[in-house]
């Protein structure tokens, strides 16, 4: 049976594959299967099982959530952690929030709520603090800086280009979307804006056109040189 074909039920208690139940019980709560398991509660607690419906380990927790990389995130009262694919915890430490893994990598927030990003081992890949830290995608992350502007790093830690922004998304197929002090637009690697004119809200390019939202609460779509391709 194919992990990828089962699916929950509506209301988030059981599981079906091609439309038959299994399992043979309803729990308090699930979630999609991911890598080959998935993350339930019962009257036990919270633990993840495998596509036959067996229990991955004999641990109970406050909160389980889905396996990416070969890593789940969990909480243990207000310790947060990740176990391996065997239902181990993958390190010693546990942090005050995390994030799931995504490139092999995850972001975390400690006691003094500081962000930063661990590999599959729980090790710092570098050794600054922010204020806040996003999943990376195609190696580059979004970050808040102790100044208070957001910037682009890469898997190192290191900022992409010297531009600071307001506010910023992921990079989609080359461009994200910034924000400074007039406006959303769309930036390329280098932090340069596509296109003269400012949004009060974009979405990232798909097949090069996005969809925005002028000043004037006028939604439009336009290109990646900025022209209004029309309005919707």
């Amino acid at each position: 049976m194919n992990w990828e074909h089962i699916k929950i039920s509506s209301e988030n208690k059981s599981f079906s594959h091609k439309g038959e139940r299994l399992f043979g019980k309803n729990f308090l709560d699930v979630l999609n299967f991911h890598s080959g398991f998935a993350a339930v509660k019962d009257e036990s607690g919270c633990y993840h099982i495998d596509i036959s419906g067996n229990e991955l380990y004999n641990d109970r927790y406050t909160r389980t959530f889905g396996y990416y990389c070969n890593r789940a995130a969990v909480v243990q009262e207000n310790n947060w952690f990740h176990l391996t694919s065997k239902g181990e915890k993958a390190y010693s430490t546990s942090f005050s929030w995390t994030g799931n893994f995504q490139e092999n990598i995850c972001t975390v927030r400690d006691g003094g709520n500081n962000y930063f990003h661990i590999g599959l081992n729980g090790e710092r890949i570098y050794q600054d603090n922010f204020v806040y830290a996003g999943d990376y995608k195609d190696g580059i992350s979004c970050v808040k800086t102790q100044s208070g502007f957001y910037k682009h790093i890469d898997t190192k830690g290191n900022f992409i280009n010297v531009k600071s922004f307001h506010d910023l998304g992921v990079y989609h197929k080359n461009f994200a979307t910034a924000k400074d002090k007039n406006g959303w637009h769309h930036i390329d690697k280098s932090g340069i804006e596509l296109y003269s004119q400012r949004y009060l809200m974009i979405e990232p390019f798909y097949n090069g056109l996005a969809i925005v939202e002028t000043f004037e609460n006028k939604k439009q779509i336009i290109d990646e040189k900025g022209n209004k391709i029309l309005e919707v």
